[in-house]
């Protein structure tokens, strides 16, 4: 069995509007080994989400997979029709915590009864025995008591809704967790103790998780490795330390994405900012979709588009001055 849990090969998610085809994922490539967690982070619209969706097999009209592979424990789903997706993939190997979740239990059924219909949809060895002793299982595993389930979700609070949601993407026991910003909406201290909570998980269940978050601080203190990710390409992919450590970051928008978080003991005049604005999906530009906004842009910038090229150690960067490129550097 492959030592990873994930393996995503030269991606491409587009939607066919009528203005044209928005180039929402254009060619992302990485794979998450067996208890590891990658961070995405980036702008809004840089296809974090996306990305997340699209592991999923379940891009929402008119979206669609165009190209590349979804290789979970080493099988491809996405060749897969919708009943195996369900039956097979979805929630058993690979869960979603959707952002605002918690904000999208239905008020009308009980924990119970939301937990129970995902158990029967996405398994074909429903027993209600069964269902109930999971359900117990994970709701104790988040901290929550057993009578949670006979609740409704107005009676619970914001920290105790995002506790069912990560229970419900846990109880079939999926090796690969994908969580879209599971602190949003919550409190300081809420927020901690979900961290906690997912951090306690990861090592008691040996989990892999993909963190989306636009929380550079959060990412540096949940993540393994983190992917930065910019008008629906990956431009670097390194280890925490390469991209949070003494080194820092090799492309210039990590740089900017870095510079523009404030440093609790750092007194500044004004915030940091990255001038202008991501590129229109449905017409990129020809070279690097970040050189307009680059400080370091040079004529081969706007030409030719770099490709994810390796700097070190598990370590990528898409851009010619990162990677020492000759022709950039004779410009």
């Amino acid at each position: 069995m492959t030592t990873n849990v994930l393996e995503v090969k030269n991606l491409k998610l587009h939607y066919f509007t009528e203005q044209g085809v928005v180039r929402a994922l254009d060619g992302i490539s990485f794979e998450i080994a067996r208890g590891e967690t990658l961070g995405l982070v980036g702008e809004s619209g840089c296809g974090k989400t996306t990305t997340g969706v699209a592991l999923l097999n379940m891009p929402s009209p008119p979206g669609r997979i165009v190209e590349g592979q979804i290789l979970i424990d080493g099988i491809d789903i996405v060749g897969m029709n919708s009943r195996q997706l369900r039956r097979e993939v979805r929630w058993s190997k690979i869960a979603m915590v959707f952002q605002g979740a918690m904000n999208c239990l239905t008020p009308v059924y009980t924990i119970r009864q939301l937990m129970d219909e995902t158990y029967r949809e996405h398994t074909d060895k429903y027993t209600k025995e069964d269902a109930n002793a999971s359900m117990l299982k994970y709701v104790n595993m988040v901290g929550l008591p057993d009578h949670i389930l006979d609740r409704y979700p107005h009676e619970l609070s914001g920290g105790m809704k995002q506790r069912v949601v990560i229970a419900m993407a846990l109880f079939l026991e999926p090796s690969l967790i994908i969580m879209d910003e599971p602190t949003t909406a919550l409190d300081v201290i809420v927020q901690a103790q979900i961290l906690n909570l997912i951090k306690g998980l990861k090592k008691n269940l040996g989990l892999s998780y993909i963190f989306i978050t636009h929380d550079l601080a959060t990412e540096a203190e949940v993540a393994d490795r983190i992917m930065v990710m910019y008008a629906g390409k990956a431009v670097e992919l390194g280890s925490n330390e390469q991209i949070f450590g003494l080194q820092g970051p090799m492309h210039p928008y990590t740089a900017k994405l870095l510079a523009a978080t404030p440093r609790l003991h750092q007194k500044v005049d004004e915030l940091a900012f990255i001038p202008g604005s991501p590129p229109d999906l449905i017409d990129p530009p020809v070279g690097c979709r970040f050189a307009p906004r680059c400080p370091f842009a040079k004529a081969k910038c706007l030409q030719v588009e770099p490709t994810m090229t390796e700097v070190g150690p598990r370590h990528q960067v898409a851009c010619w001055k990162a990677i020492k490129d000759s022709d950039y550097e004779r410009q």
